[in-house]
């Protein structure tokens, strides 16, 4: 006997865990083939095929055309009023789906005996194509979240269940895929890395699938024309991101995050390496960072609807700076530490990681549903939806700052006399900086490096949260009634004029 299906009012499926772990299965998707590019890339291109003297400056340029490359799809999307059997948003999100098979494996060419012209060409086409789809697919998607569902606690299980989602997809190459694409000796595996990234672009066409038949559009979005009324305006709807504060605060929130953990995370490395002395443990250390974002996803729904999106992310960023604060306390000299005794440290440093794994958590499970509010804002006061572009222009700077962090922190590193003496063996393949080669003062000052950089991040979701973002509890009731009641009216008015 097939299960009957309870519907709300206006005859939709009522929202339920179908819906956030077909939402989840989205961001599964994209960072199956997101995170790959972001762990293996960098070293598929400098190791196996050997474009250490041009890879910083060419993700660069890359990088910036990531970033502006968003608006403009969002545009397009937003622009679009075509009819679809699916909804918009979904049809777009399918299309990059598709392509994103192709694009992923296109940034893992193994041709390491090409010219160098050429690996330039290969590695840039394959990019631009690869972040075509990816853009295609990942920014209607996170437009979607609004449109599921327009209650708070719902669009904070959506907001909690794709962290969920991002977690996974990013474990998956953290973790399995050093198994998979390394040889006996250490050396990346070429082909076999190319394989890889076709098998985590199928496996992220399958989670496209499952979310897009198991989602629901709840919101109406449909735009009533008129004869008088203006065509869609890109620029104006870039104005009217500016004076989104919502949508400001949270991008200001988000780029700190990037650009603090991103230029951290790449001191991260070098610390393990020269500091404490066990590279080995770095990812088993990230995983725990996992754990608050598990432990507080089954709560987040109860917690928004009793204490405000906007309220639990201030507590989070608290959190966030009081553990960078703790992982002062080494190179401030309140732990003391030498060349030979960092034992301690190590200590601290994996408390202070939790400690800023809570405050991350608590963040990362409503920052979507926070961007979800901000598109309800813009139309609250503009009376104009544009999901697209409100998403893909917080997008766009979100990108933007996944390479200043990086370039900073290794700008940072160079000054401090950090050299990357990478030379080619014998084989063509590049080996691992030498480690012995850098001092302990140089080493003490790349750990306080991380700490400093980790501060930046915590300050940065403060201001953005607690002083930018201006849609506490109270404020988002009140705009949720009166765009509710617009909606009635709107809808009232049609009826009247068809019948």
């Amino acid at each position: 006997m097939k299960k009957e299906v309870k519907l709300d009012a206006n005859g939709h499926r009522k929202f339920g865990l179908r819906d956030s772990v077909a939402y989840a299965a989205g961001d599964l998707g994209c960072n199956m083939s997101f995170a790959l590019k972001g762990t293996i890339m960098p070293l598929f291109w400098t190791q196996v095929m050997g474009l250490s003297a041009w890879y910083s400056l060419l993700i660069v340029i890359l990088q910036f055309w990531d970033a502006i490359n968003d608006p403009l799809i969002g545009s397009i999307v937003d622009a679009d009023k075509r009819k679809y059997k699916r909804n918009k948003f979904l049809q777009y999100i399918w299309a990059g789906s598709i392509g994103l098979i192709i694009g992923g494996a296109c940034c893992f060419l193994p041709f390491p005996g090409a010219p160098e012209w050429a690996k330039i060409i290969i590695f840039m086409a394959g990019y631009v194509i690869w972040d075509a789809f990816y853009t295609v697919a990942n920014v209607p998607y996170g437009s979607l979240l609004s449109l599921i569902s327009k209650e708070p606690a719902d669009r904070a299980s959506l907001s909690a269940w794709r962290s969920i989602g991002s977690m996974i997809g990013n474990m998956v190459p953290m973790i399995i895929l050093p198994f998979l694409v390394y040889n006996k000796d250490g050396s990346l595996n070429g082909p076999m890395v190319f394989v890889a990234a076709l098998v985590m672009g199928v496996l992220g066409f399958l989670c496209f699938q499952f979310m897009i038949k198991n989602t629901e559009v709840r919101v109406d979005t449909d735009v009533k024309t008129t004869e008088d009324q203006p065509k869609f305006n890109v620029f104006k709807a870039m104005k009217n991101f500016v004076k989104n504060r919502p949508a400001v605060g949270a991008t200001l929130a988000a780029m700190g995050m990037f650009i603090g953990m991103q230029g951290a995370n790449t001191a991260v490395a070098v610390t393990f390496q020269i500091y404490f002395d066990s590279p080995q443990i770095s990812g088993l250390i990230s995983m725990f960072s996992m754990i608050p974002i598990v432990v507080f996803t089954p709560l987040a729904r109860k917690m928004v609807t009793k204490y405000g999106k906007k309220e639990l992310s201030l507590v989070g960023s608290v959190c966030y700076i009081v553990g960078a604060a703790v992982l002062l306390l080494a190179p401030l000299g309140i732990i003391p530490v030498t060349e030979t005794s960092t034992g301690l440290d190590l200590i601290v440093y994996v408390v202070a990681q939790l400690i800023m794994a809570l405050g991350l958590g608590i963040y990362s499970t409503v920052s979507w549903a926070m961007m979800g509010d901000a598109i309800d804002y813009n139309e609250w006061k503009t009376g104009t939806r544009e999901e697209g572009v409100v998403y893909s222009l917080h997008s766009f700077f979100r990108k933007l700052a996944q390479g200043v962090g990086p370039a900073v922190a290794l700008t940072i590193m160079q000054g401090m006399g950090y050299v990357n003496n990478a030379k080619p063996d014998a084989s063509g393949n590049f080996t691992e900086i030498d480690v012995n080669l850098f001092s302990w003062d140089f080493a003490l000052e790349v750990r306080s490096l991380v700490a400093i950089l980790f501060l930046v991040a915590g300050v940065m979701l403060f201001i953005g949260l607690g002083i930018v973002y201006n849609l506490d509890k109270k404020t988002l009731a009140q705009m949720n009634k009166e765009l509710e009641e617009r909606r009635a009216i709107a809808e009232t008015a049609e009826a009247t004029v068809e019948g």
